[in-house]
């Protein structure tokens, strides 16, 4: 399925925010997905080469896929806001798409820093049908809440994910309420080397 890729700009609580937006080229959408680049501060972006083959699994299975880079990254406006910041450009951003597609089911996914961002969103949004967290860094304590937290949540994790081993991942969803299911990619390290083919299939299984 070949996709059609808009670049736009989102209003941001701190300015602007550079992003892209990615729809099939040959059918409707049957889902929005917001989709969160890893850290600001360690080089993640929105063309970052996982978040690139997530949005492209995500549209092969017939989502609209909205990327944005986070405040002071790329042509976003603002500088680093230490996570809060960066979770309400996430807020923005996600109304920008369920103003686009009232309609549509809206999954949240994200890759790394960005996993965390959307899996808190999630617990924020009770109508978020799905959530998408590849590369989950268990490394940061993600807090009582989340665990408390009923979302809907999908973990995809490199076998070999130095920020999130898989002892450490498992021990943590074990914490989780709701639905929740992990799905290993052979791969190396953190940033799927050797497993973006797998990562990009699955997500693209993961249609409705």
């Amino acid at each position: 399925m070949g996709r059609k890729i808009l670049s736009t700009e989102i209003a941001g609580p701190s300015g602007r925010l550079e992003a892209l937006l990615e729809e099939p080229a040959l059918a409707v959408p049957t889902e929005a997905a917001l989709l969160c680049h890893p850290h600001p501060l360690h080089g993640g972006t929105m063309r970052n080469k996982v978040v690139h083959r997530m949005a492209r699994g995500l549209s092969r299975a017939g989502a609209a896929v909205l990327r944005f880079n986070f405040r002071g990254v790329g042509r976003s406006e603002g500088a680093y806001g230490h996570f809060e910041g960066e979770m309400a450009d996430a807020r923005s951003a996600l109304e920008w798409l369920r103003d686009r597609y009232p309609h549509l089911p809206c999954t949240l996914a994200g890759f790394s820093f960005g996993a965390r961002i959307v899996e808190r969103l999630a617990c924020e949004q009770p109508e978020t049908a799905r959530v998408i967290l590849a590369g989950y860094p268990t490394v940061y304590s993600p807090g009582p809440a989340l665990a408390r937290c009923s979302a809907p949540r999908i973990y995809i994790q490199s076998t070999q994910d130095e920020f999130g081993p898989r002892q450490d991942l498992e021990a943590y969803v074990s914490s989780l309420q709701g639905s929740v299911r992990v799905l290993w990619v052979e791969a190396s390290g953190h940033f799927f080397a050797g497993g973006l083919d797998q990562l990009e299939e699955l997500l693209a299984r993961l249609a409705r």
